[in-house]
């Protein structure tokens, strides 16, 4: 692993894209990879282990397939004896022990992260990139334009601009069905006799084997 680089990206569980933002650009010979599996992120609220086992197993493959790219990825398991317990903990111990340059990270999806976030480039006294999410069709200032002026704010409102925008289930400017919505039809029971796709199964592998076994023992 590289004592030092120029950047280290921070890559979180839900973010787990090779087409994320904070990897635009990266090098895999000059920047590392920062990933972890922390407590704070498992117990903050109540999860349901599969979840847990799901998210975890999910990281540590794409950890893999990052590594088949040629990165240096810096991997803390949830059972890790020197784990700090938190995201904010984590990238202070790999910013202290590796000395890169900078910090690359996409926005979080949820506004506690995003807190915390917030005071990294204080807290590490180190420049911090916090890079817009890609993935989402609006952008929080598009979001902010629309909400300005608005008495109230309803999904459904919302819902119909993003469809006129995007085109997605429109016919040049009217929705799919001469309907926005059939709410009112979803509301009911299916009936017995509805068609419906068998749930796709996987046998796990190695790596997930082994979260079960870790998530079954630790909660």
């Amino acid at each position: 692993m590289k004592q030092s680089c120029r950047n280290l990206i921070f890559i979180l569980g839900d973010q787990l894209s090779h087409s994320i933002s904070s990897l635009e650009g990266a090098d895999p010979g000059q920047d590392m990879i920062l990933m972890c599996e922390v407590q704070e992120e498992t117990t903050y609220v109540r999860h349901h282990c599969k979840k847990i086992i799901l998210i975890l197993s999910a990281m540590r493959h794409f950890a893999e397939d990052l590594r088949g790219k040629g990165f240096d990825v810096r991997y803390t398991e949830l059972d890790d004896n020197a784990n700090a317990g938190s995201f904010t903990q984590e990238l202070k111990r790999a910013v202290e022990e590796i000395k890169p340059e900078k910090v690359i990270v996409t926005e979080p999806g949820e506004f506690r992260v995003l807190q915390a976030m917030s005071g990294w480039e204080k807290s590490l006294n180190i420049p911090v990139d916090i890079r817009a999410d890609s993935r989402f069709l609006c952008s929080k200032e598009e979001f902010g334009a629309w909400v300005e002026g608005r008495r109230e704010l309803r999904m459904e409102f919302f819902y119909r601009d993003m469809r006129r925008k995007t085109g997605l289930l429109m016919e040049d400017d009217k929705p799919i069905g001469g309907r926005w919505n059939f709410d009112a039809e979803n509301r009911k029971p299916a009936k017995p006799d509805l068609f419906r796709a068998s749930h796709p199964q996987f046998t796990p592998d190695k790596t997930t084997r082994d979260v079960m076994k870790l998530i079954d023992e630790r909660f």
